[in-house]
């Protein structure tokens, strides 16, 4: 039976109380945003308006340094709805940026992924730290393109393994099945270069680090992806886990980063300080 990509990949017709989550979503990081002291709000790593990086300091100058890569088919949303990602690994000890993208269709996901780059080397030349990212949905997606990157041939000063570990959560990492959705008009994939910008199939670092994490009530294609690819990269050399999260759905599966002693952000904060720790 041929898959209903459409249905599969519509996670708002799937989640109809999503606007309530949104909703929530913006006051929660609008009310971490008010309460974090030193935060840096709106720092610059690139020309347009939405190149911009929230930082929320832990405290202490040695604090491991995690990014939080936001989603919405890389086409919705902005850091101003995901403070609060950060406010678990905050209280972990971890130093956390939330950043922002140019969206789909004013610039393509190759651009998205060379402007993630871009903030990644921009919190390098500021901090001087290697970073864990972490990301949902299309930020997901993101973090695997952030590991799998060549950093030297971008920045001869940045180590090799600038990103080695990762946190993806409900990732899409073969884009292929979004060449048949109607949001494809936004993205505007073809098969070529679906398969261009999809991690699944790109070089993988000995070593790195992926835990695919996804909502266990997502969609069979959500939970494929993330299945697919700790499988994949797992055979290629990379550390891997596949972590089903019982009972969320697509936009719930985010409600453990706002809270200290979750098993999601102990993992991550666990990455944080594994990435800290290399020299």
């Amino acid at each position: 039976m041929a898959v209903d990509y459409e249905k599969e990949y519509d996670n708002r017709a799937r989640v109809p109380e999503h606007p309530q989550i949104f909703a929530r979503w913006e006051a929660e990081a609008k009310a971490y945003r008010d309460a974090s002291k030193g935060a840096q709000i709106g720092l610059k790593y690139g020309p347009s308006a939405r190149q911009t990086i929230d930082f929320f300091p832990a405290g202490g100058a040695n604090a491991p340094l995690a990014m939080f890569i936001h989603g919405g088919w890389w086409r919705a949303l902005s850091p101003v709805s995901f403070s609060q990602m950060a406010k678990g690994l905050n209280a972990n000890g971890i130093d956390v940026a939330v950043v922002g993208y140019d969206l789909c269709p004013t610039v393509s996901i190759a651009t998205i992924t060379e402007q993630m780059r871009a903030a990644c080397l921009t919190l390098w030349n500021l901090h001087k730290k290697r970073i864990s990212v972490y990301g949902h949905s299309a930020g997901g997606h993101l973090t695997a393109c952030m590991i799998a990157t060549d950093w030297k041939s971008l920045d001869p000063s940045a180590p090799a393994d600038l990103v080695p570990a990762g946190y993806a959560i409900s990732g899409v990492f073969d884009l292929a099945p979004l060449t048949q959705v109607s949001f494809n008009a936004d993205l505007k994939l073809d098969d070529a270069e679906a398969r261009r910008v999809s991690p699944l199939f790109w070089k993988v670092p000995e070593g790195a680090i992926l835990d695919a994490a996804v909502g266990g009530i997502e969609s069979n294609e959500f939970l494929r992806q993330s299945k697919t690819i700790a499988e994949e990269w797992g055979q290629r050399g990379a550390k891997t886990r596949y972590v089903p999260i019982d009972g969320a759905n697509h936009f719930t599966v985010l409600d453990p980063l706002t809270e200290a002693s979750s098993a999601m952000t102990k993992r991550i904060a666990e990455l944080a300080q594994h990435t800290a720790s290399l020299a």
